[in-house]
């Protein structure tokens, strides 16, 4: 008797229902002030645009006042800019600064804090001076925020102006700007000047500017020693020599 035929089967693949998800590798900064430029650099031009505040201000001094992010008040209350309750009537945290305990603003997220110092800024007098200034000229904007009584901290313009200059953060007001964007000059440095005195010498003043005597003749085109009593005599090298 002959075996029944077994049934012949298909072989079944297995597929997956859903396809695997790939992770992006998360990008790599840097420092954690290069990773913070990437995070806000839109933001901060977004004000920029609304409220004629340099970019490049607006992202140096969120560098500084939050320790590019890492600061309690941005990690906490993501306040990035130190800015205080004054009234403020929404959600607060107590942090020591000049005073122990003093009260801060707290947001929900960052891009409020922009938004807020953008209006901090605005919306008070004592800093209306600052929008009469270039948008592009970020050097008077940090001069201008330290006379206005922003921080009490007397190298605060520099630090701001370093930041900017490291990180070039002026390129973003350049972005925001177009064609309206001019990069501001530095005025030449004028050579400084002596107006001899009786008992001067020729010697006497070299070595009072640590110059050669001969360095001081070529300067003021002096072929002997002889000088007068008001005489003006340039004692440094101008920017073009």
């Amino acid at each position: 008797m002959a075996k029944p035929e077994e049934p012949k089967t298909e072989a079944i693949v297995k597929t997956e229902e859903t396809p695997v998800e790939v992770t992006k590798p998360e990008k790599v900064y840097a420092s954690d002030t290069e990773r913070y430029i990437d995070i806000y650099k839109a933001i901060a031009q977004n004000e920029m645009e609304l409220y004629n505040i340099p970019a490049s201000i607006t992202l140096a001094q969120g560098i500084l006042e939050s320790g590019s992010g890492n600061g309690r008040l941005s990690v906490k209350a993501n306040n990035h800019f130190g800015i205080k309750c004054h009234g403020w009537t929404g959600a607060k945290i107590y942090h020591d600064d000049d005073k122990k305990g003093e009260c801060f603003r707290k947001y929900r997220d960052a891009k409020y804090s922009f938004r807020d110092h953008s209006l901090f800024l605005k919306e008070r007098k004592r800093y209306a001076g600052l929008f009469k200034l270039k948008q592009s000229d970020y050097k008077a904007w940090a001069k201008g925020l330290k006379a206005a009584g922003y921080a009490t901290d007397r190298k605060y313009p520099q630090k701001l102006i370093s930041l900017i200059e490291r990180y070039k953060l002026y390129e973003y007001d350049k972005e925001v700007l177009g064609d309206a964007y001019k990069k501001i000059k530095a005025p030449e440095k004028q050579p400084a000047t002596y107006v001899v005195a009786k008992g001067d010498t020729l010697y006497s003043i070299s070595r009072r500017y640590n110059i050669t005597v001969k360095e001081l003749q070529n300067m003021n085109g002096l072929t002997g020693t002889t000088l007068s009593i008001g005489q003006e005599l340039q004692v440094e090298p101008s920017s073009e020599n």
